[in-house]
């Protein structure tokens, strides 16, 4: 495991502990169980156990995120990433609800773009619900930019489907 930089904490609100140390590892089978449990809980419409297992059999770049200190050192995030030829698709990247707002998803995605520019790919892409204002927020402040929409790609409630938006970022500058 690799320990991630030590960042302030984005905003102050009333959640005032320190942003813990980080680690990073592969995801395993046996993760599943907490993956789905923040999956469930920060959703309306979660991955299924099922797209997780089928994300580690098919080989994509799939990470745990957890405290490097403190008892059991508990998940505080997953990420799960594809790769194309020379750009990497981001899948997934979540943080448990009670961790939101500590830059932890930030530190996140910074790790996992210098990963990926360090295996060679020039870009990341990802899709984001337009109603997810924190999500676009944090790909914004880490230099996406939007590049498209696909119409109709995310469910909604009552039987609706919310449009996605494509968001690039060169990671060439890296």
């Amino acid at each position: 495991m690799s320990a991630l930089p030590k960042l302030p904490q984005t905003s102050p609100d009333a959640r005032t502990a320190p942003r813990p140390v980080l680690r990073v590892r592969g995801m395993r089978a046996d993760d599943l169980d907490a993956v789905m449990q923040i999956e469930s809980a920060i959703y309306p419409f979660p991955w299924t156990r099922g797209n997780f297992a089928d994300s580690l059999t098919a080989g994509y770049d799939a990470w745990v995120f957890a405290a490097a200190e403190g008892a059991g050192r508990e998940l505080l995030g997953y990420a799960v990433v594809m790769w194309i030829p020379d750009e990497v698709h981001l899948l997934n990247l979540s943080v448990a609800g009670a961790m939101h707002g500590r830059g932890i998803g930030r530190a996140m995605l910074d790790w996992l773009m210098r990963d990926a520019w360090r295996r060679g790919a020039r870009g990341m892409m990802l899709e984001v619900r337009p109603s997810n204002q924190a999500a676009i927020a944090l790909y914004r402040n880490a230099g996406f930019a939007q590049i498209g929409v696909r119409k109709r790609y995310y469910p909604a409630p009552h039987g609706a489907r919310e449009d996605a938006w494509v968001m690039f970022r060169r990671l060439d500058d890296e």
